[in-house]
């Protein structure tokens, strides 16, 4: 029995570290040549120092295989455009200059991550002043990016991963806020399912800004177990009218590096082969999309 091809109607990315600690794994080869048989069109990259890895071979690696990667963006406690410390603040905005350069090596058009501030539990809500701050320096950022042809996403969390955005509401505010047209909302379904009461109805709202949307299930596993209606999500916002990229994600203990596995707390092993999740997450998506076709047809 043949795998299922995602439809090529749908631009689907699937993020590396579900099937393998880094990017430097000589497994990334074999890993790429499934990815692109199950019809994937793009890897995501884990939060990373371009000076760790060898750009020109990952990126040649994804071209051979018609894929391309998508870098993240991230801050951190000497680096963080939230800060009230101009300095702090400045070299966050230095840290994101770089991400969008990688994204640029890389021949992507995209650049996803956290830009917005530090990722971890706070300790207290995020102030204004810290939210008015970010959005200003991402939403420069965001134009930048722009500018050399790359899409700005930020992603939503939930609420014990950052104070800052947590919901499509808050995120359609904070893209106004940054005054860049061109910084997009990446709305995850796993975070959806904490902090939002509708996760159609989230959907819908960040529908004018929405340009990724990433499917993950609720214990971190493969898509097809767990509480999340996987299926019913695709369908439901391809019934709303969404044309925006997709992704794919999912975390093992078996998989993910130790300081991966504290920073998003994967304390257990949800799977024993990424394949099988990429193969897995193939047919639910393929599901949803068949399930809208017959709606609308």
């Amino acid at each position: 029995m043949s795998a299922t091809v995602i439809p090529e109607q749908l631009d689907v990315a699937f993020h590396v570290n579900a099937a393998l600690p880094d990017v430097a794994s000589p497994q990334l080869g074999a890993l790429l040549d499934s990815l692109a048989g199950f019809g994937y069109r793009r890897i995501v990259l884990p939060p990373m120092d371009a000076r760790s890895i060898d750009v020109d071979a990952l990126r040649d690696a994804c071209d051979q295989r018609g894929l391309t990667a998508i870098p993240m963006a991230g801050q951190s406690p000497e680096a963080d455009v939230s800060s009230v410390d101009p300095w702090v603040r400045e070299a966050g905005a230095r840290a994101l200059r770089d991400a969008i350069e990688l994204a640029a090596r890389l021949g992507s058009d995209r650049l996803g991550g956290v830009p917005y501030g530090l990722f971890g539990r706070a300790e207290h809500a995020a102030p204004r002043d810290a939210w008015r701050r970010s959005a200003a320096a991402v939403g420069l950022a965001a134009e930048e990016a722009f500018e050399r042809g790359i899409t700005m996403t930020l992603e939503v969390l939930n609420r014990y991963e950052t104070a800052m955005v947590n919901t499509a509401e808050q995120a359609m505010a904070y893209v106004e806020e940054s005054g860049s047209e061109h910084l997009a909302i990446h709305l995850d379904t796993f975070h959806m399912a904490i902090e939002e009461a509708d996760t159609a109805e989230a959907i819908r709202m960040a529908l004018p800004r929405l340009a990724y949307i990433e499917l993950g299930q609720s214990g971190r596993g493969l898509l097809s177990r767990g509480s999340v209606d996987i299926a019913g999500v695709v369908r439901g916002a391809l019934d709303a009218g969404y044309s925006g990229r997709w992704g794919v994600e999912a975390f093992s203990a078996s998989l993910l590096p130790s300081a991966a596995q504290s920073a998003l707390a994967i304390w257990r092993p949800t799977y024993q082969d990424g394949v099988s999740v990429a193969s897995d997450a193939a047919e639910i998506i393929e599901s949803g999309w068949a399930a809208h076709e017959r709606g609308v047809s």
